[in-house]
């Protein structure tokens, strides 16, 4: 059926739904790049090149703020994008945290047990998301403030890392980073089992007024 013959309100929806995926926007490419440069941060690490690492990282970062940016900015927001930049945040900081973790002749290392209690996490708020999504249709899960200060946490934790390879840092400013990770690690996830319930309990009482 052509454009011209389909009712308006059906034009309508198609245009609206093309004009939250266009997966082509500039944000969209930007975090792909960022997914594409992990390799090479992983990379460096495994060749003891912990300067080009922290440089990756460093612009890996920026890009996170670039895309957020642009997309705020220019009205370039997609659902693709809702999507894929949680994804590669994960994907960046996942990598890093692994390959930070295994001992290969580095004077400073990820203690295993954060990088376990750190994976754990994630792995349960990817679990506890798709039970909301598949039980009770909740597929919009904001991030929370805990959860974002966890993932700056994260992120500084790992260039303290990198820069404790290269240079002499205070002795407690790495174990620093470690508890206050650690810290935020329990509170965010415990936060995280808090809001799904809330947010199952918003569903249901939603959709019982629908009944009623």
């Amino acid at each position: 059926m052509s454009d011209e013959l389909e009712p308006s309100g059906r034009r309508r929806l198609r245009a609206t739904v093309e004009e939250s995926l266009r997966p082509l926007t500039l944000p969209n490419f930007i975090t792909l790049i960022r997914m594409a440069i992990v390799p090479f941060f992983v990379l460096a690490v495994s060749e003891h090149d912990f300067k080009l690492a922290l440089w990756v990282f460093i612009v890996a970062s920026l890009t996170d703020t670039l895309d957020g940016w642009l997309a705020r900015r220019f009205q370039l927001r997609s659902v693709i994008g809702a999507y894929l930049d949680p994804i590669a945040d994960k994907l960046l900081l996942t990598a890093a945290y692994i390959s930070l973790t295994i001992p290969q002749g580095q004077d400073v290392v990820i203690p295993i047990w954060l990088a376990i209690l750190a994976l754990f996490r994630d792995f349960l708020i990817l679990l506890v998301a798709l039970i909301l999504y598949l039980v009770e249709g909740i597929s919009k899960f904001p991030p929370s403030v805990l959860g974002k200060m966890t993932n700056a946490v994260h992120a500084t934790t790992v260039v303290v890392v990198l820069l404790a390879n290269l240079a002499v840092l205070p002795r407690w400013l790495p174990p620093a980073c470690f508890y206050s990770s650690f810290a935020l690690v329990i509170a965010s996830g415990f936060n995280y089992i808090y809001r799904s319930s809330r947010f199952i309990e918003a569903a249901r009482q939603a959709k019982a007024e629908e009944r009623g």
